[in-house]
C-alpha cells in the first residue's frame, strides 16, 4: 500500500498523468471538431440532394403526409364499407312487365313491377287498369319469394328483376 502512495507522490508519475490528461482533452476537442464538420457536410449533402431544400426535413414532412394519407384512407375504407352495407338494402334490381288485365281495355296499361335489393328482398307492385277503375296491389318479397300468391305477370316481373344486375329497369311485355 505504501508503494502505491509513493507512486502517486512521485513527480514523474504526476507529470505523466497530466500529459495524458492534456492529450485526452486535445483528442476530445479534435473529435468534437470533426463531428461538427461531419454534421455540416451531412447537412450540405442533404441540401444538395434536395435541390436547395433540406432533404431530412423533406423526408420528415413526407412521412407526416404518408401517416395522414393512411389515416384518411382508413376513414375512406370505413365509409365505403358502411356505404356498401347500406346499398345492399337499396333497390338494385327492377323488373317491369306491361300487360292487358282485361280484354276490353287495350294498350297494355296494366303492369307488374318488382323492386328488389341485392339479396332479392323487396316488393312486387301490380297495377290493374280497367275501363272504369284502376287498382294497385303490393306483395312483399323476401329472398326472391313471396308469402302471397303471385300472378303469372308478377312472377315474370320478379324473374326479370332477379336476372337484372345493372340497376336499370328491364321492361317486357307479357304474352
Amino acid at each position: 500500500m505504501d508503494s502505491i502512495v509513493e507512486l502517486f507522490q512521485n513527480e514523474d508519475f504526476l507529470i505523466g498523468i497530466l500529459i495524458t490528461n492534456i492529450i485526452l482533452v486535445i483528442l476530445v476537442t479534435v473529435n468534437i471538431i470533426l463531428l461538427v464538420r461531419t454534421k455540416q457536410k451531412y447537412l450540405n449533402f442533404m441540401k444538395k440532394i434536395g435541390n436547395g431544400s433540406n432533404l431530412d426535413e423533406m423526408l420528415k414532412e413526407y412521412l407526416k403526409d404518408v401517416k395522414e394519407i393512411k389515416r384518411d384512407n382508413s376513414e375512406i375504407k370505413a365509409y365505403y364499407t358502411k356505404l356498401d352495407s347500406d346499398i345492399a338494402s337499396c333497390i338494385q334490381k327492377v323488373g317491369l312487365v306491361r300487360f292487358n288485365a282485361f280484354k276490353d281495355v287495350g294498350s297494355d296499361l296494366s303492369f307488374a313491377i318488382a323492386l328488389l335489393d341485392r339479396n332479392d328482398n323487396g316488393v312486387v307492385l301490380n297495377g290493374l287498369y280497367g275501363s272504369d277503375s284502376s287498382n294497385i296491389y303490393a306483395k312483399p318479397i323476401k329472398g326472391g319469394v313471396s308469402t302471397y300468391q303471385l300472378s303469372d305477370e308478377e312472377k315474370y316481373a320478379l324473374e326479370i328483376a332477379e336476372q337484372s344486375k345493372n340497376f336499370a329497369a328491364r321492361a317486357r311485355k307479357f304474352n
